[in-house]
């Protein structure tokens, strides 16, 4: 089974992106974030003639949204929202063996400080509550994913400077630490870190700032997907596939590919 993570950054701007992605690598399941269309924009038609036709979605005017296509049935879908707010961050769909989660966590805005930055206590809050939830709601012992935009890279090797970056939002020692807290909540295998060893660079997202993004290289990876325990002897291989950053008009992300046995 091949499953793909991507924050398209508005999926109908990028539609013939995810047409690309469908066609080349053939996921039976993807899932995305920043989809920013209201459900009734959302391009269904687009998916469903290439054989994703069951599909996820909730999603809001210009920001957030998750979505997520299939062509495996599900077996139960739900919408979960966060820290008292409907923001579009997070759905789940059942399958017969496993259960998913997509999920887009907030990006936290410039100011690593919930004293005086709201976007980034909005952050914290929400990672705090996942970890929380995933405990109280499931053992460990349950195969289960977790993928999505977490907006968090947690290891020194997922950003292009350790240092440089320890103020910076996104990779400051709380969030790295609360994120920690998440997986630690079920034993959570991240499964990029699985295959490439950590004192590897690996990245998932390079800004558009950087005017030659290959050149300069100073990139993070915000993109994750983990498994439980029960799934991790089934893991056969991840990639970013980081050539879509040079794809028209490309997401400032890329996707990231795990098959599965």
């Amino acid at each position: 089974m091949k499953i793909i993570t991507w924050n398209i950054n508005s999926v109908r701007l990028r539609a013939p992106l995810v047409q690309k992605l469908l066609q080349e690598h053939a996921p039976d399941i993807l899932c995305l974030q920043e989809t920013k269309t209201p459900d009734e924009h959302f391009p269904f038609t687009a998916f469903e003639e290439l054989g994703y036709t069951h599909i996820h979605i909730h999603g809001m005017k210009s920001y957030n949204g998750v979505a997520v296509l299939s062509r495996t049935p599900f077996e139960a879908r739900d919408i979960h929202h966060r820290v008292g707010k409907e923001d579009c961050r997070h759905i789940a769909v059942k399958f017969k063996d496993f259960e998913l989660h997509n999920l887009y966590i907030p990006a936290g805005g410039d100011e690593p400080d919930p004293d005086i930055n709201d976007k980034f206590a909005h952050k914290l809050d929400f990672v705090d509550e996942m970890s929380r939830w995933f405990k109280d709601r499931y053992t460990k012992d349950q195969s289960l994913i977790a993928l999505g935009d977490f907006n968090i890279a947690p290891y020194e090797n997922d950003v292009w400077s350790h240092k440089q970056l320890l103020k910076v939002v996104s990779h400051t020692p709380i969030e790295v630490e609360k994120l920690n807290r998440m997986r630690e909540s079920l034993d959570w295998v991240d499964t990029a870190r699985a295959f490439t060893p950590e004192d590897e660079k690996a990245y998932t997202w390079w800004s558009y700032r950087n005017r030659d993004w290959k050149k300069s290289n100073r990139g993070r990876r915000l993109d994750h997907i983990w498994v439980t325990p029960p799934l991790a002897p089934r893991l056969q291989s991840y990639t970013a596939l980081t050539e879509a950053r040079d794809w028209d008009k490309p997401s400032d992300h890329v996707p990231v590919i795990l098959t599965l046995k």
